[in-house]
């Protein structure tokens, strides 16, 4: 029998063995954000799903009863909470008197952490995966497929395939074998240098002090202090945090070793926190928030608390989320992240081709502008 594509409204729908099985397979780090906990997370605590504007459409292939690949895809009736911005495509389509929602959207929700998207091993199978979202969307009369945050294979790989291609970029930082904090300092420039240790030193003279809590030592405690803060952040960043207290109640409890939670304390109070996810290679950043304001605390709990941490695990790279050039000068260097976009309308899809065209071209110059003012020393011979 021919392999098999079939539609589920859940990923409950889909053994976890088998979903984390596939994802696994999309590269050498294994990345918590596609696992199968985290996103039956958003579901069960209505994140996703419901009213959200998020419904989900899992693609699953199979092949003589066996689960040989998927995708997360969520049918979208908006183009929040997906940090690969296309709104400007959206009202174009509108004032042409097109209709662009529902799309058909292949991300993690709220999430832009670059990962695996078309879950399987072999190149002909994730080609079959994508050619199934096409169709799927031509089913539900979706304007539009978008695969965001993709590996860069098969970014080229579904280029081949019609799919549009977009450029952006995030910040990185790479462990270069550093046995300290100070050992990374060593290879910054001499301004450079000096201004983190003045940061740091700046949040230490508050009295302010670091905890790295995860696994079985995170508590209820700990996690009702982060959301105040992630709700105070996200109701100023968004207008309505897209994530509920039940939410980080359930990746507590199915996969709380994958999580890190840097806390900053002060006279005995937690007054602010980052979240982080844990990967075999990568620290993946997420949110952060607080309740006092002091100079450089936002640098300090996201950005050097990682890198202490990621130095103490041996990880090779903290990723510290989306935009965010002020992270250049705290060692965190431009990379680009790769998106694929299929549109329905012959014309709309000339139309943003043209633009996104213009747009990589753009992506590249900023890449390296932004590389020429690199925070690290060069070398001389």
């Amino acid at each position: 029998m021919a392999p098999r594509l079939r539609v589920v409204e859940t990923i409950a729908d889909i053994a976890a063995a088998d979903w984390d099985g596939l994802a696994a397979q999309g590269g050498a780090d294994r990345n918590p954000t596609v696992s199968h906990a985290f996103l039956l997370a958003m579901e069960q605590s209505g994140c996703v799903g419901g009213k959200s504007g998020w419904l989900p459409r899992h693609l699953v292939l199979e092949d003589d009863g066996k689960v040989v690949g998927a995708v997360p895809a969520y049918l979208k009736s908006h183009s929040m909470g997906e940090y690969v911005f296309d709104h400007g495509f959206a009202d174009a389509f509108h004032r042409a008197g097109g209709r662009y929602y529902p799309k058909l959207q292949v991300s993690v929700p709220f999430t832009p952490v670059p990962g695996p998207r078309l879950l399987a091993a072999a190149p002909e199978r994730r080609v079959a995966l994508a050619e199934g979202l096409k169709q799927e969307a031509l089913e539900l009369g979706a304007s539009s497929v978008h695969i965001t945050f993709q590996p860069q294979e098969d970014w080229r790989l579904l280029a081949e395939h019609g799919f549009l291609q977009r450029e952006d970029l995030q910040f990185h930082w790479h462990n270069a074998g550093y046995g300290n904090f100070a050992d990374f300092l060593a290879t910054l420039s001499s301004s450079k240098r000096k201004n983190i240790r003045k940061e740091r030193e700046a949040v230490a003279a508050r009295g302010i002090t670091f905890a790295h809590v995860t696994g079985d030592d995170l508590t209820a405690r700990h996690w009702d202090a982060f959301f105040r803060f992630y709700m105070d952040t996200g109701s100023r960043k968004w207008g309505r945090p897209y994530l509920n207290r039940d939410f980080f109640a359930r990746i507590h409890d199915t996969m709380r070793n994958d999580i890190l939670l840097v806390l900053a304390m002060r006279d005995g109070r937690i007054i602010a926190g980052a979240l982080n996810l844990i990967g075999s290679e990568r620290l993946y950043g997420r949110n952060w928030g607080c309740s006092e304001d002091h100079p450089f605390l936002h640098f300090e709990t996201c950005y050097y608390q990682a890198i202490d941490f990621a130095i103490a695990r041996g990880l090779k790279v903290v990723e510290a989320g989306a935009q965010g050039e002020h992270k250049l000068a705290r060692g965190y260097l431009p990379v680009k992240t790769f998106s694929s976009h299929h549109f329905a309308h012959a014309g709309l899809s000339r139309a943003v081709a043209d633009y996104l065209e213009s747009e990589r071209a753009a992506v590249e110059e900023n890449q390296q502008v932004l590389s020429e003012h690199s925070p690290f020393r060069v070398e001389r011979e």
